[in-house]
């Protein structure tokens, strides 16, 4: 059965997803966050609601992936610190969907890109600071991060924030946030197929996509170590802010 037929997907609306697919590999076990860019693809390509449902499952083959990579530089105690507030933030995202049109969902995705941008920005010149007890920060962050993680696919860059503000160095930053989504991820596939983002069909979709998943994750892998990180960081802004002024002008 031809997928793209499934979906009316064009070549090159195609192309589009492979490469977000291949992104994906990549954020996870190089620059966390830079997935934004794969949403905003993906939303762009499939319809708003729809594509989080198809994303889902990339998502975790590349939380699968990173785990395997940096499983020994987790820190569980930042984890179940972090889990309670994000379960909450699930549980309130997956009431926003179950209310949801598409449209509201599609406004909402690229008013959150926008957010997370900004939460980018704010992060890179402020988190030296860390006014707020790392007790508020967990429920803060954690929250935001679940709400945004079942609604859009888009907690990378809140749980980015907090990872990088609590001190983690790029191992121990890349490990346990590799845990953290793995975990979240998969715990919101009953919601999401519940509300019938997936099923039969996207999972056909993802079967072809996730073979794009691993070499990105081995470019990853090889590029953690040489990458210009500011310079990439600048490049995933800029893309962010364009991908949700995309969805809030469609």
């Amino acid at each position: 059965m031809n997928t793209m037929t499934l979906w009316n997907i064009s070549g090159w609306g195609f192309a589009a997803l492979a490469f977000a697919a291949l992104l994906v590999g990549f954020s996870k076990t190089a620059v966390s966050g830079a997935n934004t860019v794969s949403l905003a693809v993906f939303a762009a390509v499939l319809p708003a609601r729809a594509s989080t449902g198809v994303l889902l499952p990339v998502l975790i083959a590349g939380d699968v992936l990173a785990v395997l990579t940096y499983r020994r530089h987790a820190h569980w105690p930042t984890l179940w610190r972090l889990f309670p507030a994000v379960a909450a933030g699930v549980v309130v995202g997956t009431l926003f969907l179950m209310w949801a049109d598409d449209g509201i969902v599609r406004t909402s995705i690229g008013a959150i890109l926008l957010l997370m941008a900004g939460v980018t920005v704010w992060r890179r010149r402020s988190a030296d600071r860390g006014e707020e007890p790392d007790a508020v920060k967990a429920r803060s962050y954690g929250v935001l991060g679940g709400f945004t993680t079942m609604v859009a696919n888009a907690g990378g860059p809140v749980m980015s924030l907090y990872l990088l503000s609590a001190g983690f160095r790029k191992l121990g930053f890349l490990g346990t946030s590799a845990f953290f989504f793995l975990i979240v991820n998969v715990s919101k596939v009953p919601f999401s197929a519940g509300l019938g983002l997936i099923d039969g069909r996207s999972l056909l979709l993802d079967a072809v996509l996730v073979v794009f998943v691993v070499p990105g994750a081995l470019l990853g892998k090889w590029a953690v170590h040489r990458i210009n990180q500011r310079l990439f960081e600048q490049l995933v802004i800029a893309a962010t802010v364009v991908g949700g002024l995309q969805l809030l002008l469609r």
